[in-house]
């Protein structure tokens, strides 16, 4: 019986071959031994791996995350401009004009130095504006080194840089509408029909650049009407004048009369009483009106004694009762002081010397006033027959002589 080798089962095993020993172990030639070993072939893949669907979502998806990627960094970049200061080194002012859209305001914002980019500006301001909002027309001052951020609030918040013109008390329709002419930051025309006079209300208006000069008429017009209608509800019920136009009419030659508005319900009671009589109002301003009209006499032009004669429509001199008109535009006080006159008999008043006048309620006691006034007139050099009658004064119909008010 032949002797089992059990080395050679073991662990004597060797060349290529060796790594298994559960087959024979078969020679090989050196040639054999040396020829490289076939690898084996790789797995196959799938055909789901091998479809150009996936393939090309696979793509796609790449493309997204790098989108998204260069998106987010975008918007921290853009969000990192529109937060931080400014290219502007000095304050400045800029106007934004009416009707401008979110690009042409970027540009002209850009090119004037204020932002370092109009795109940026335009891209990330639409995002701050709701529905209905928008970037507000006006002048505005922009500080140094104002964020993009800080300017679109400013622009949207609307608070312009504000002008102001004043209208005094007593001007005439067409003085306004000088005043108006000669503003320089006011646009735009003036309606080729003046108001009726007395219809503006004076007072101080305040605008932003590139307003047009017919708002502010408009303006003017309702703030008047509305304080008439006010002031005529609450008028005395005792009141003689029958109609709001009789009111204001009155009210201007009040207005025109005297300054001092501790005195104009006063001046009121006394055309008041004067036209319960029947006697005529006697008004140097209403002079002035009928021969110059709305604009107004010419400061080196005196009333001489034959301009009372002088027969116009508004010269009360030579009308009786009030004039067809006013004859300027009256303010709160004087539209007061005739809603609400004080309860007096006086029929005259004359310049006291001061700015103020003095009252009588016979003609005795205003002649007296009126020759003191004349004494006071010829001390300080002046003339004081050029704007009254030198004769004495008899009628009932006797001058009112005042100072005017310029």
């Amino acid at each position: 019986m032949p002797v089992t080798d059990n080395n050679q089962n073991s662990g004597g095993s060797f060349g290529r071959g060796a790594e298994s020993a559960k087959g024979p172990i078969i020679p090989k030639s050196p040639t054999e031994a040396l020829r490289p070993e076939r690898v084996p072939a790789p797995p196959r893949r799938s055909r789901k791996a091998r479809s150009q669907l996936v393939i090309f979502l696979n793509f796609l998806m790449t493309i997204l995350v790098a989108v998204c990627a260069l998106a987010v960094a975008g918007f921290f970049y853009a969000m990192s401009v529109y937060q931080g200061p400014g290219p502007l080194e000095t304050n400045t002012n800029f106007v934004v004009r009416s009707g401008a859209g979110l690009a042409e305001i970027a540009n002209s914002l850009e090119r004037n130095g204020i932002i370092a980019d109009a795109r940026i500006f335009r891209h990330v301001t639409s995002t701050y504006l709701n529905d209905g909002e928008s970037l507000k027309a006006g002048e505005y001052e922009i500080k140094a080194q104002a964020s993009m951020k800080e300017v679109m609030e400013l622009l949207k918040s609307g608070k312009s840089i504000l002008y102001s013109i004043s209208m005094p008390e007593g001007l005439t329709v067409k003085q306004m509408f000088k005043k108006l002419i000669d503003d320089p930051v006011l646009e735009g025309d003036l309606p080729a029909e003046l108001p009726v006079e007395g219809a503006l209300r004076p007072d101080t208006y305040k605008f932003s650049r590139g307003t047009k000069r017919s708002e502010i008429i408009s303006q003017m017009t309702a703030a008047q009407t509305k304080l008439i209608d006010q002031i005529w509800e609450r008028r005395d019920p005792d009141l003689a004048l029958k109609t709001k136009e009789e009111f204001v009419t009155l009210a201007s030659i009040v207005e025109k009369e005297t300054g001092k508005d501790d005195e104009r319900a006063h001046v009121a009671s006394v055309f008041l009483n004067r036209l319960a009589k029947g006697m005529r109002l006697q008004s140097d301003p209403t002079i002035i009106y009928g021969l110059f009209g709305g604009d107004g006499k010419p400061a080196d032009r005196p009333i001489y004694q034959s301009d009372l004669k002088k027969e116009t429509p508004y010269n009360t001199y030579v009308i009786k009762g009030l004039p067809p008109g006013p004859i300027a535009n009256p303010g709160r006080a004087a539209l007061e002081a005739v809603a609400q006159p004080w309860k007096t008999k006086d029929l005259y008043f004359v310049a006291d010397g001061t700015g103020g006048h003095i009252f009588a309620a016979t003609l005795e006691e205003h002649n007296a006033n009126v020759r003191n006034w004349r004494k006071m007139e010829a001390a300080r050099g002046e003339d004081p027959g050029a704007a009254v009658d030198a004769q004495p004064e008899s009628d009932p119909d006797a001058v009112t002589v005042k100072k005017k008010k310029n």
